[in-house]
């Protein structure tokens, strides 16, 4: 009985042992890996601290050897100071210069290039020009404004009748005292007006003064331009001609000139100038009212000169028509 008293009260306490025993090597085992880890901080800071240190070695190692090369140096040869700072771009340094795009290629294969704000100024200043002063002719001719063009056409045929009677010197004369007779005139009614009034209206013709008249030497240059190549294209037409570079044409011309010499007997320039005037100003207006019949006799009239003048070229030898 005691014996198995005995064997029950031994079994609790063998097995609290155990338990205790577990508990320490686990507790043993944490410890051990907390040492490891500080051991490894411990060296990862020491290793920090001599690369530090190594920096901190090779700074002072160049400072000496500068100071020892300075001091091997005569005094008035110092050298720069070295600036190990990053330098700051300075604001007067110059842009580069930006990359020229190559101009744009056609399908022909030609490069075309854009043009600078002065070219297209001028051909904006230019082309407007050109297109108004042509417009501006052809509303004449076509009688769009019929006070202007009634202006224009009555003064240049009293002009041309008047040099018909009378010689130019006299014309101008007549044409500067009526011109001067108008203007005094006009003045000296203003003039009184202001002083009845007690205005201050100023110069009745001021804003005519004041404008500018002068003739530009780019307009001088235009026109100049113009007609020395309408004289030079008549210069080479006419010894063209004279030298008989073709029979035909030639033979036209001398026809031309033996119809012209009836018409000199006939009439004079200005009668000439007077029928041109009155030509150029009717013509447009009857040509654009009846355009489909003048049309109609002017191509029988050409057929039957263009059949003439081939029954001409066939009869002459060495004459040939020329192709259209």
């Amino acid at each position: 009985m005691d014996d198995r008293m005995d064997i029950s009260s031994t079994t609790p306490s063998h097995g609290f042992q155990r338990e205790e025993e577990e508990f320490y090597r686990a507790d043993k085992h944490k410890n051990s890996l907390t040492d490891e880890g500080a051991d490894f901080l411990e060296r990862e800071a020491d290793a920090n601290v001599l690369e530090d240190d190594d920096i901190l070695d090779l700074a002072g190692g160049a400072k000496d050897a500068l100071e020892r090369h300075r001091s091997t140096l005569p005094r008035t040869e110092e050298p720069p100071l070295l600036d190990f700072t990053d330098p700051e771009p300075s604001s007067t340094s110059k842009p580069e210069p930006e990359a020229v795009k190559p101009a744009p290629i056609t399908a022909s294969g030609d490069a075309t290039t854009k043009p600078t704000k002065s070219e297209e100024k001028d051909e904006k200043i230019v082309t407007p020009f050109k297109s108004k002063s042509c417009c501006s002719l052809v509303d004449l001719l076509y009688w769009r404004d019929l006070q202007r063009t009634g202006v224009v056409f009555g003064a240049s045929l009293l002009l041309l009748l008047s040099l018909s009677v009378c010689s130019i010197i006299s014309v101008i004369s007549y044409v500067a005292l009526a011109l001067l007779s108008v203007t005094i005139s006009f003045r000296i009614y203003k003039g009184i007006l202001q002083a009845v009034q007690k205005s201050e209206d100023g110069h009745p013709f001021k804003m005519y003064l004041d404008k500018d008249i002068g003739i530009s030497s780019e307009l001088v240059q235009k026109y100049s331009d113009t007609a020395l190549a309408h004289i030079n294209c008549v210069i080479k037409e006419l010894r063209r001609l004279f030298l008989v570079e073709d029979l035909v044409d030639s033979l036209k011309f001398a026809v031309f000139m033996w119809i012209l010499t009836y018409v000199g007997a006939l009439f004079n320039g200005l009668t000439l100038l007077i029928m041109g005037l009155i030509g150029t100003f009717s013509w447009p207006v009857i040509y654009e009212k009846h355009q489909a019949q003048i049309d109609h006799y002017y191509g029988l009239v050409n057929k039957q000169i263009k059949d003439v003048m081939g029954k001409i070229q066939a009869k002459i030898p060495g004459a040939k028509p020329k192709t259209e």
